[in-house]
């Protein structure tokens, strides 16, 4: 049996004869009996297994260190100490020993420590809670979109489309370096897929393709960027929740992203309590009454102007003045959503710093892009009415040096059947960083890739 079907039906099941497998989170042997903390994962409690000299092998399992594994036949039966129940074990059979060089000991270990040891960290309680709430988050994203109409689109890994212009893609080739760096000379059209390739930074364009012939569709899948960064926030392989919707200006936009994310927020509320009350005494104090105050507030809207006029109005010295026509830094993200005591969508960007295929607004200067800010983590969910115009883009195009024609597919869609049509994106790592109160986001994901980490 599974720990969490006995805690479940533990009522049902108390003096009965249970038989469970997993590993030794912790052990007090002691002269004629022993206490082993038991899990095996299935929840984030543990049960407590009480032995004595009743066993055949009682001085081989008084011997036995952390992280071994077993099997445990015995009864359940009440427990005398913290635990509600405990199991009395009549036969303990070993499975899998381990040594005294096993990294991962029952004491707090630093999140550097266990970075280094990322195939261990996951029998941690800290990162049994983490990686529990990503897998919930998960969970809840694709229920949402289902529940709603949302078609799940899975978009190409491998694409020869630059979402955001930026160049800082891997590239994708099967080209002999060695020849290329000889010779100093790239045909490209000798390449596997005839043209330069790389690995998406988005499944945003092809998403759009979708959303024209089915209204309602999401993506969920990883993304990566070349971009050589080692902030606490950014890694080279991520992944991605970005929707698209017809017939959505960036009104219906921010409704559905302000009803979405107090959706994932609530269900992790509903459905994890056991992990974020540890994450909250360990990880981050108050988290809990953060995510409940996030669900029960409504978030403010505010033009991108509006928030650089106020920032002004501020008596203090910031390291980065704020300007009308420019982006905003982390201190006036933290500043804003502190002044509101509120999530903020900020409305309305300079059409300068932002990517080509965002509507542009009448003004001629701004265009209809929407960045949420939350407490305590800053930008959360970008997002846009794209462009429906078929003569705008192009034109956006050629002035950012962008050739319409290599893109020509994307462009089409403003001329077969155009509408008004927005969409988002959110960063799934930053949402469980959100979710769980952790400060790095290599700590939110299995096994991080950032420049120089490639390891595990």
């Amino acid at each position: 049996m599974w720990i969490k079907d006995i805690l479940d039906k533990k009522d049902e099941l108390l003096n009965k004869e249970v038989k469970l497998s997993g590993w030794i989170r912790n052990h007090r042997p002691q002269k004629e009996f022993g206490f082993i903390d038991f899990a095996d994962g299935t929840c984030f409690k543990h049960l407590q297994v009480v032995y004595d000299t009743s066993l055949d092998n009682f001085n081989d399992i008084s011997k036995l260190l952390v992280g071994c594994s077993l099997e445990i036949e015995g009864i359940l039966t009440p427990s005398s100490g913290n635990q509600d129940v405990e199991v009395k074990a009549s036969k303990i059979t070993i499975l899998g020993k381990c040594g005294e060089d096993y990294p991962i000991q029952p004491k707090r270990h630093t999140k550097e420590f266990l970075r280094e040891n990322a195939y261990l960290r996951a029998r941690t309680n800290m990162f049994q809670a983490v990686f529990k709430i990503r897998s919930m988050a998960a969970q809840a994203i694709h229920k949402y979109f289902a529940d709603h109409g949302f078609i799940y689109v899975n978009t190409p890994i491998i694409t020869a489309s630059d979402c955001e212009g930026a160049g800082e893609m891997f590239q994708v080739t099967t080209l002999d370096l060695d020849k290329i760096a000889s010779s100093g000379k790239v045909d490209y059209s000798k390449d596997f897929f005839g043209k330069k390739a790389g690995l998406t930074v988005s499944g945003q364009l092809e998403g759009e393709t979708f959303a024209m012939a089915f209204s309602k569709i999401y993506t969920f899948g990883p993304t990566f960027r070349a971009e050589n960064s080692n902030t606490k926030t950014h890694m080279s392989e991520f992944w991605m929740i970005e929707p698209e919707i017809a017939f959505c200006d960036i009104n219906g936009l921010m409704d559905l992203e302000e009803d979405m994310l107090k959706y994932v927020i609530k269900f992790c509320l509903d459905n994890a309590g056991d992990e974020l009350a540890f994450l909250d005494k360990f990880v981050e104090k108050g988290l809990i009454e953060k995510l409940t105050k996030l669900v029960n507030s409504d978030f403010v809207r505010i033009t991108h102007e509006e928030v650089i006029t106020l920032l002004k109005k501020v008596d203090r010295k910031w390291e980065f003045a704020p300007n009308y026509g420019e982006d905003i830094a982390k201190e006036h993200e933290k500043y804003i959503t502190e002044y509101f005591n509120s999530p903020v969508f900020i409305t309305n960007w300079p059409k300068d710093i932002k990517a080509f295929y965002m509507k542009q607004n009448p003004d001629g200067k701004t265009v209809a892009a929407v960045d949420l800010e939350v407490p305590g983590v800053g930008e959360l969910m970008g997002g846009s009415q794209r462009e429906d115009d078929y003569n705008k883009l192009v034109k956006r195009m050629q002035e950012l040096d962008m050739n319409p024609d290599d893109m020509y597919w994307y462009v089409n869609l403003r001329k077969y059947g155009t509408c008004v049509h927005s969409g988002f994106g959110l960063g799934f790592e930053r949402l469980v960083m959100y979710l769980t109160g952790m400060e790095n986001i290599r700590d939110v994901i299995p096994y991080y890739r950032t420049p120089g980490n490639c390891e595990f």
